[in-house]
C-alpha cells in the first residue's frame, strides 16, 4: 500500500478474536436492549466506612457486581444460553468483569457469585484485575460467565449498549455518575444516579423478563444494605 492510499495496520491476534466473537455475537444472537437509572448516593456514602470495617477496598464494582448476581439468582433464566436448540442453564452464578489488559479486553469471572460476601467479591476482583494486568488470568479465569459487568464512566461515558460474548445469554452496561433533579414529596432534590444497559438474548428471555432482572438489579443498588453483607 503507497502512501497515497494511507496506512494498513495489521490487528493483533487478540484484537481478531475479539473481532470474530463480536461479529459471531450479532450474527447469531437476536438481542433486546434495555435501560434504567439508579440512585447511587447511599453507596457512595458506605463505601469507605464500609471498606475501612470489611479490611479490603470496596469499588463500586464490586457493589454492582453482588447485586447482579443476585439478580440473576433471582431472575435464573440469566443464567441461560442456547444450545443445540435448546435452553441450557448454568450451575453456577458467575458474574464477568470487563478489563482493559496490555494486550487487549478481558472478562475474568467472579465464580459463585451470589454465594460471596461483598468483601470475598471485592478480593476476588483485586485479585483479577491484577492477574489480567500482568497477562496471568487462567483458562478458568476467563470461562464464559452468565453475565458481565462493562462500565465506561471512567471515559466520561454517561450510558451505552454493549454487545454480549457469543453463548453469553446477556451483559450490562454501566455509564458516570450523574446527578439529576429527583422530585421527593413534592420538593425538588439532587440525587446522583448511574445509568445501567442491558442486552439480553431474546431467544433465552422475553422483554419483560429482562426488565424484571434489570430492575431488580436497580432495587439492590439503590438499598445498598441488602448487598453489604
Amino acid at each position: 500500500m503507497n502512501q497515497e492510499e494511507g496506512q494498513r495496520i495489521e490487528p493483533s491476534r487478540i484484537q481478531k478474536l475479539i473481532a470474530g466473537r463480536m461479529l459471531r455475537s450479532k450474527q447469531t444472537q437476536p438481542c433486546f436492549y434495555l435501560t434504567a437509572k439508579a440512585p447511587i448516593d447511599k453507596i457512595i456514602e458506605m463505601r469507605r466506612p464500609l471498606s475501612k470495617q470489611l479490611g479490603v477496598r470496596i469499588s463500586l464494582n464490586d457493589f454492582i457486581i453482588r447485586a447482579m448476581a443476585l439478580a440473576v439468582e433471582q431472575n435464573p433464566l440469566m443464567k441461560g444460553t442456547i444450545k443445540n436448540d435448546s435452553l441450557e442453564l448454568q450451575a453456577d452464578v458467575t458474574v464477568g468483569l470487563a478489563v482493559a489488559a496490555p494486550k487487549g479486553l478481558v472478562v475474568p469471572v467472579v465464580k459463585k457469585a451470589n454465594e460471596k460476601s461483598l468483601a470475598q467479591i471485592a478480593q476476588d476482583t483485586m485479585e483479577l484485575i491484577e492477574k489480567a494486568k500482568n497477562n496471568k488470568l487462567t483458562l478458568e479465569d476467563l470461562r464464559v460467565p452468565c453475565t458481565t459487568l462493562t462500565a465506561l464512566g471512567m471515559f466520561g461515558i454517561e450510558s451505552f449498549l454493549p454487545i454480549p460474548s457469543p453463548g453469553q445469554c446477556n451483559i450490562v452496561s454501566m455509564g458516570k455518575i450523574i446527578e439529576y433533579p429527583v422530585v421527593t414529596d413534592g420538593k425538588i432534590e439532587s440525587k446522583k444516579c448511574i445509568e445501567f444497559g442491558l442486552a439480553a438474548d431474546s431467544r433465552v428471555v422475553t422483554y419483560d423478563y429482562g426488565a424484571k432482572f434489570l430492575m431488580d438489579i436497580v432495587g439492590f443498588v439503590s438499598s445498598p444494605d441488602r448487598l453489604s453483607s
